[in-house]
């Protein structure tokens, strides 16, 4: 096994900005206390009450989208694990950014979904959560409302952008970067 030099992952992590990161299996309790680390870092650098929450909520949004992901497409082992990052950007905007092994067709699907997210204005994000909360619910559904992409673009200071790439015929790494 190669061995970790993690004075260069420091500096990699400090030219970055990168105040948080994750790599590996995702439990529930394991998601909980990152995110109250995660909370009260921010709390310990004075940050506003809003700023918190939109970046617990999307750390935690995000989160539980990679952990459902899991659960209900069969995914397991090392494809089953997440990558979430916390970071702040040169303009001091927070960055939560999340990747994890998905299959390819729904990679590609995710993407176009984003696609047409980033190219709503705010009235328009409005509006389709509006819209996205009028529709009945699936009680068969596994996961929530699919209101959470929707409220992600929503907080978001920019356009939520995404990646996909290919890691065989059948699996994709998908990434999520959020700026709030």
């Amino acid at each position: 096994m190669e061995e970790v030099d993690v004075l260069s992952l420091r500096e990699a992590f400090s030219r970055q900005g990168i105040m948080l990161g994750f790599n590996g299996p995702f439990s529930a309790t394991l998601m909980e206390e990152i995110g109250k680390a995660l909370r009260k870092h921010m709390e310990g650098l004075s940050e506003s009450p809003s700023a918190i929450t939109d970046v617990f909520s999307a750390y935690i949004e995000l989160s539980q989208n990679i952990r459902h992901y899991a659960a209900s497409s069969g995914v397991s082992g090392a494809a089953a694990e997440a990558t979430i990052i916390v970071s702040r950007d040169e303009a001091g905007h927070y960055v939560v950014s999340a990747g994890n092994v998905v299959l390819h067709d729904d990679g590609e699907a995710l993407v176009a979904r984003i696609g047409e997210l980033a190219a709503l204005d705010r009235a328009a994000l409005k509006a389709a959560f509006k819209t996205q909360m009028r529709q009945p619910r699936d009680p068969q559904a596994k996961t929530g409302a699919g209101l959470g992409l929707i409220d992600l673009a929503r907080r978001a200071s920019q356009p939520l952008a995404c990646s996909v790439k290919t890691l065989d015929p059948q699996h994709a790494f998908f990434s999520l970067r959020v700026v709030i």
